[in-house]
């Protein structure tokens, strides 16, 4: 594993700037950046988990940005799954979210990786992030992807057909926010598209990735990881 630092940056859109957590190598560590990969957060925020997944990527070689998606709400949003409160403020959150205008705010940290040097950047996200994962491989100029149990992908299959980059959708098979009749949708749709690859994962749950959670479990994590990062490495060299 290589040497990381990380720092709080901004990214500008439109006259304005919001915040990102940037992970990445050790400037000691030999060699340019594989690449970068923007982390784009679940509903609870940037939080620890995020900012771990960040440092994970950054582990392996990759700069690794994680925007605040809720800046135009609340800024530096950063809640755990440890409490009612927290899941009624989360949910609140993503109700006012407006994802149109999130897929610009990706765009723009893409484009913060690219200006930093990293000359190809992919996204992974997880949960609302899966989602936005979903949409940045059909409207973004991103390089790669990989979406985590991403709710609502069954809604968007009408965009597939602008996906030009290789995209993962990793589904837990006893997802409540992703049912199975959406499951099938999804993997019915997207099962012709010589882009993408949907793997469902048996007797997971969502958030089987969050480090942590109540749903976490190690053996799915590394398994999907490890596509996930060989994707990466393919596509981002």
């Amino acid at each position: 594993m290589t040497e990381t630092t990380h720092d709080n940056v901004q990214i500008t859109v439109n006259d304005d700037q919001f915040d990102a957590y940037l992970a990445r190598p050790d400037k000691s560590s030999q060699g340019a950046p594989k690449g970068g990969i923007v982390v784009i957060q679940e509903i609870f925020g940037v939080n620890e988990d995020i900012k771990q997944t960040a440092n994970w990527l950054a582990s392996e070689g990759y700069w690794a940005l994680a925007p605040d998606l809720f800046w135009r709400q609340e800024r530096n949003v950063s809640l755990s799954d440890g409490s009612e409160e927290e899941w009624q403020k989360a949910f609140a959150l993503m109700t006012g979210y407006d994802g149109d205008e999130g897929i610009g705010d990706i765009q723009a940290a893409i484009d913060y990786l690219r200006a930093a040097g990293c000359a190809k950047v992919g996204t992974i996200g997880f949960c609302l992030g899966g989602r936005m994962v979903y949409l940045a491989a059909c409207r973004t100029n991103g390089d790669a992807h990989a979406s985590y149990y991403g709710v609502g992908i069954q809604d968007m299959l009408g965009e597939a057909d602008n996906i030009t980059a290789p995209t993962l959708i990793h589904i837990a098979a006893q997802d409540e926010f992703v049912p199975k009749p959406a499951q099938a949708a999804i993997a019915d749709g997207l099962a012709d598209h010589e882009l993408v690859d949907v793997h469902i994962y048996d007797g997971q749950d969502h958030a089987f990735a969050r480090h942590n959670g109540m749903h976490y479990d190690a053996a799915a994590s590394q398994l999907a990881h490890g596509r996930t990062l060989e994707i990466f490495a393919k596509a981002l060299s």
